[in-house]
């Protein structure tokens, strides 16, 4: 345990300026997520685009591919909350049937599965199979977002405590920390938008 302590402290003193600002920007977007507020989206495109970089620049190919995904979405969740409300203020938060959801694990799963064997193949894509499972579920689950589908947050909390394990073995001491929240925090998102959905349920 001291010698994990040490090691984190370390990594955190070598942590980049970019980083720190990526980990700044992300903080903010999951706070005005988890308060409904557009502002997630600019602030998830920002942080995004900086993690594009430094996560190819360690050879975790998948991670980056990620970030340019979310910065696709950022786009379209900026879209999808603003105009689509059907003429609420807001735009509703919505649930999908257990099936949908067993379909989306399913096929996830695969996903991973065919991935992880390509990357470790040609690739030699370091923690192949991690990597792929937190970027396969990441897509699926930032279109959720996108959509306000309530058990996004469910998919969240699993993904980011995964990406807790592989950041530290990158060592990306303060993104590892800032994943450690997002999972505390996607516990919060969780109950903040089941107490919006319950309150639509009743008006």
């Amino acid at each position: 345990m001291e010698s994990f302590l040490r090691q984190l402290s370390n990594d955190l003193i070598a942590t980049s300026g970019w980083e720190w600002i990526a980990v700044a920007l992300s903080v903010l977007y999951i706070y005005w997520a988890i308060r409904e507020s557009l502002w997630c989206w600019p602030a998830a495109f920002l942080s995004t685009s900086i993690y594009s970089v430094l996560f190819f620049d360690v050879n975790l190919f998948m991670e980056s591919a990620l970030n340019v995904y979310y910065l696709v979405m950022a786009v379209y969740g900026w879209y999808q909350w603003k105009y689509k409300t059907r003429g609420e203020e807001q735009r509703p938060v919505i649930v999908w049937s257990l099936k949908a959801h067993i379909i989306i694990i399913s096929g996830g799963f695969i996903l991973v599965i065919l991935s992880g064997l390509l990357l470790e193949k040609f690739a030699q894509q370091d923690f192949a199979f991690i990597d792929s499972f937190t970027t396969w579920f990441a897509v699926i689950t930032t279109y959720m977002m996108a959509k306000k589908v309530l058990h996004h947050w469910v998919y969240w909390i699993f993904i980011d405590a995964v990406a807790v394990y592989l950041f530290i073995n990158k060592s990306f001491a303060l993104t590892a920390l800032l994943f450690f929240g997002y999972t505390i925090m996607a516990v919060i998102g969780w109950l903040q938008w089941k107490k919006h959905f319950d309150n639509q349920a009743t008006t």
